[in-house]
């Protein structure tokens, strides 16, 4: 019968291990010197080698002839260990045996002395899955052992493991192995099978392997059927992946905002078979190359890839922001989640993509940052002429309820503008019909495009006129993201734009309170501010003058005619 690669090639001693010298070294030099330990725990994640550790120790501590901490697999204990003729070497899976019977009939066995070998060897695999009884029942038996007990138990999640047993056991993590160890094991069993593989295909193996040199040694396996030698088209049809180049498409896609390429990608995928779970984990990848290379100097040893791949995505992480990487791996890790859960595996990917595609179908931070980004890149900028500068321009006045202290040149960072004093800008409605010229408040001019300039806080910046802000509904958004109970009082909100300073007309009373308070709540909203329309404006209260204006109008009259020489009583 054909045997599969994963137990062809199972290693036979500590030396044949690849990738971790770390733990086989310590194993050797107790076994060496004679100071082995009565229970030992192995951990770590999916075939890195922990089952393989604890049958090559077992035969090494019952072995005739040792050689260098390594068992000699000639003796007859070496080959009745492999063969299964020993009784003194068990194996219990504790997924089907976790019950408080199966660790009594433990204790019970491990009082009799071994039959044949030294010691009588117990190796528990998925320990963590014993139940609460049968860890209490095992604890004084792991504790003190008899003198010919040895326990092995493993396990791929530690954290599981009760306090009390780690405490009583000598623990050795391992680690996923490299891919360079994985690649270079692959090359040596095609070689055993005198097979032809090249070395990008190699690699690309144990890329897929995640650290695990089982899965790379099943993967081998699925790709043997084919032609000769072993290519990476060849490993991606095995693997069921969707290939590079296609890859590279959809974030193309994605970057250009074609939602109809990005559908007709995902509709070709699919009609070929393609996995869209395992898509959404390739495309992960993808984007966790392009933010390693983009973050980077030297991603070589960082992402698997070839020179020509790193390359190219040294190329397309020069178009793409880290903004957009990172918004784009949080998605699909969200997307990924629910494909795991089931449900319409291709539509949650078209959705996820086409999220990614259309910024305004976000609402994220990202998201938001990258439809800035859009919109300043469509405001063209004029450096002004260095002959002629221009003149600056004259900020409208506005009239007081109350008298305002005209600005210091040294203003306060946060609360320029005192909150305990309303900073009135009237509107075109509340504009008496007739009062003399000289006592005529000044409204602020009708929103006309201003000269372009140029900004010192970035190199592109929003377009803002004087009077009413169009975008005050992208700054309230980042203000309730920020803080959602500020955001709360701005529902319904405007805002005007007076000179150098943001006039906010909130609809409640909370909200003035809430902003002289609390300084905070007055830096949010200048943050916001400066987010979107590129420059830190100072804010204050907007609040609209009496409509009742008789009083003054009467006033200013008798002001005139007392000017004009008249005896007024």
């Amino acid at each position: 019968m054909y045997r599969v690669l994963y137990r062809k090639y199972r290693p036979k001693t500590f030396d044949d291990v690849s990738g971790q010298e770390h733990i086989t070294a310590v194993l050797k030099s107790e076994i060496m010197s004679g100071r082995l330990s009565h229970a030992y725990l192995f951990t770590g994640t999916r075939g890195t080698g922990k089952t393989t550790c604890a049958k090559i120790l077992s035969k090494a501590v019952n072995c005739l002839s040792p050689r260098e901490g390594n068992p000699c697999c000639e003796c007859e204990i070496c080959r009745g260990i492999e063969d299964g003729s020993i009784f003194d070497v068990v194996e219990i899976d504790a997924a089907s045996n976790n019950g408080v019977d199966n660790i009594r009939d433990l204790r019970e066995a491990a009082n009799y002395t071994p039959a044949a070998a030294k010691y009588r060897v117990y190796i528990i695999d998925e320990v963590h899955m014993l139940s609460i009884g049968a860890f209490n029942a095992l604890l004084k038996t792991l504790e003190e052992p008899p003198e010919h007990v040895i326990f092995i138990l493993a396990t791929t999640e530690v954290h599981k493991l009760p306090a009390t047993i780690l405490s009583r056991c000598q623990r050795f993590d391992f680690h996923r192995i490299g891919v360079e160890y994985i690649a270079a094991r692959v090359r040596e069993v095609c070689e055993r099978e005198e097979l032809t593989i090249e070395e990008d295909a190699s690699l690309l193996i144990a890329s897929l392997a995640d650290g695990a040199l089982r899965d790379a040694l099943s993967l081998l396996d699925r790709c043997i059927s084919g032609t000769d030698p072993i290519t990476c088209e060849q490993v991606m049809r095995s693997a069921g992946l969707a290939g590079r180049e296609y890859l590279f498409a959809i974030a193309d896609a994605v970057d250009a905002q074609n939602t109809a390429k990005i559908l007709q990608f995902i509709s070709e995928l699919y009609a070929a078979a393609c996995d869209m779970e395992r898509l959404c984990e390739e495309l992960i990848g993808f984007y966790r190359d392009l933010m390693v290379v983009r973050v980077t100097k030297d991603p070589v040893g960082l992402i698997t890839a070839s020179s020509a791949e790193t390359q190219r995505l040294t190329e397309m992480a020069k178009r793409i922001s880290l903004a957009q990487i990172l918004s784009a791996l949080d998605v699909l890790q969200e997307a990924s989640a629910v494909l795991k859960r089931g449900g319409s595996k291709r539509t949650e990917l078209e959705m996820a993509l086409i999220r990614l595609a259309c910024p305004q179908a976000q609402f994220d931070e990202a998201a938001l940052l990258r439809r800035i980004a859009d919109l300043e890149s469509g405001v063209r900028i004029a450096a002004p002429k260095a002959a002629a500068p221009a003149e600056p321009i004259a900020e409208p006045k506005v009239q007081a309820v109350k008298p305002q202290p005209e600005p210091k040149q040294s203003e306060p960072a946060v609360n320029d503008l005192p909150w305990e004093e309303d900073v009135p800008m009237p509107s075109d409605d509340d504009v008496p019909a007739e009062q003399p010229e000289e006592e005529q408040p000044v409204l602020p001019p009708e929103p006309q495009p201003q000269p372009e300039r140029l900004q010192e806080q970035t190199e592109q910046s929003v377009e803002v006129t004087q009077g009413e802000i169009a975008q005050w509904n992208d700054i309230t958004r980042i203000i309730s993201r920020k803080n959602p109970l500020l955001g709360a009082q701005l529902k319904g909100s405007r805002a005007y734009l007076q000179g150098e300073i943001v006039l906010i007309d909130a609809k409640f009373s909370q909200f003035r309170i809430m902003c002289k308070s609390d300084p905070k709540n007055r830096r949010d909203i200048r943050d916001a501010i400066q987010s979107v329309l590129g420059k830190d404006y100072r804010i204050g209260p907007y609040e609209k003058p009496p409509e009742d204006q008789s009083q003054d109008t009467f006033g200013a009259f008798l002001n005139q005619m007392r000017e004009a020489g008249a005896t007024i009583e």
